[in-house]
């Protein structure tokens, strides 16, 4: 029988799921009973729909006019015992270039409908980047004040192009479906990327929440654990990732290293299978963490570690990750 979110609400637990993005090459029938065969731990599906993703497992424009063929799409899904933890539009809404911002916008708004449609509560997104001054033709990651010209374009992003683009999305959410939450990745290189930053984004309204990927917090120098316990209900989605760092690479170049992530051997961090970074017990603490404070659903693992392939990966990072669900418990009732 299909596990719906209703159903896993009742449970009380957090589920284990993947981003298959890094499983695109295979029709997503042949991912899932590759799923059910070898990873039985992985209950739950994130799958891409737009913005720079690859969207071969989700054909978002057939499914979002065609009654039928979203009945037959998520049947394939549900008759393996399978679910869709969220849908994944990560993008730039906010990009100078026009062009690649209204896309970014389409995709983002009818993976909302889409989500709606479906009955998913969970639509994982990037915040975007503007430019830094108008005219500009790129993005401009405004990420500290080190130097004068850098100092201070945070505030013209956010009175120009950031408050009055989120405000607007989060009422469009909220009039699609007002159980649904965009849960916008804390991520370097757009405009949410620590605590601050999110806390200032999520005040433009209760759709928007935080998918936490502690993997970005590492290199950081944050603190996942405090991340959580900050920002508490506010956090509704969880990717599963690790960071690997390379001491000798590190002590020459730093964490800020421009060549990221090519080649792999030379970089001073890079992303790798869950445990393979942190311990088990770390990630058994942050997975209770996360079911105290949080109103995280899923963790999906997000495989990205150059050295190891994604069918390794993935159900390495699953056992883990399960393994800290049990032992984490049930998750408590939280608003």
């Amino acid at each position: 029988m299909a596990v719906t979110h209703a159903d896993q609400k009742e449970l009380g637990k957090i589920h284990i799921g993947v981003v298959t993005e890094p499983l695109v090459s295979r029709p997503l029938v042949d991912v899932m009973d590759w799923l059910k065969r070898e990873v039985p731990d992985i209950t739950d599906l994130e799958i891409g729909t737009g913005g720079y993703g690859p969207t071969n497992h989700c054909d978002m424009r057939a499914l979002l006019h065609d009654a039928a063929a979203r009945k037959n799409w998520l049947h394939e899904i549900t008759v393996r015992g399978l679910r869709i933890g969220a849908l994944n539009v990560w993008g730039n809404p906010l990009h100078p270039d026009s062009q690649v911002a209204s896309k970014h916008d389409e995709d983002l708004r009818d993976t909302i409908r889409l989500a709606a449609a479906l009955g998913v509560d969970r639509v994982v997104a990037l915040a975007g980047c503007p430019a830094g001054a108008p005219g500009d033709q790129t993005p401009h990651f405004s990420g500290g004040g080190w130097l004068p010209y850098l100092e201070d374009v945070y505030r013209l992003q956010w009175e120009s192009r950031v408050e009055p683009y989120w405000s607007d999305v989060a009422d469009f959410a909220r009039r699609e479906d007002g159980q649904l939450l965009i849960c916008l990745e804390l991520h370097p290189g757009t405009v949410v990327y620590n605590v601050e930053t999110f806390n200032q984004l999520a005040g433009l309204g209760d759709a928007i929440a935080a998918n936490i990927d502690p993997s970005h917090f590492f290199w950081m120098g944050m603190d996942p654990n405090a991340v959580v316990a900050a920002l508490g209900s506010r956090v509704g989605h969880c990717h599963g990732k690790d960071v690997a760092f390379s001491a000798d690479n590190l002590a020459i170049n730093g964490l800020l290293d421009r060549r990221w992530p090519r080649p792999p051997a030379d970089m001073p961090w890079n992303f790798a299978v869950v445990g393979r970074g942190k311990d088990s017990q770390w990630w058994t603490r942050f997975v209770a963490g996360l079911a105290a404070h949080s109103r995280v659903q899923t963790i999906a693992v997000e495989h990205e570690d150059p050295f190891v392939s994604p069918e390794e990966g993935i159900a390495e990072a699953a056992a883990v990750l399960s393994t800290a669900a049990q032992k984490a418990g049930p998750i408590a009732s939280r608003s």
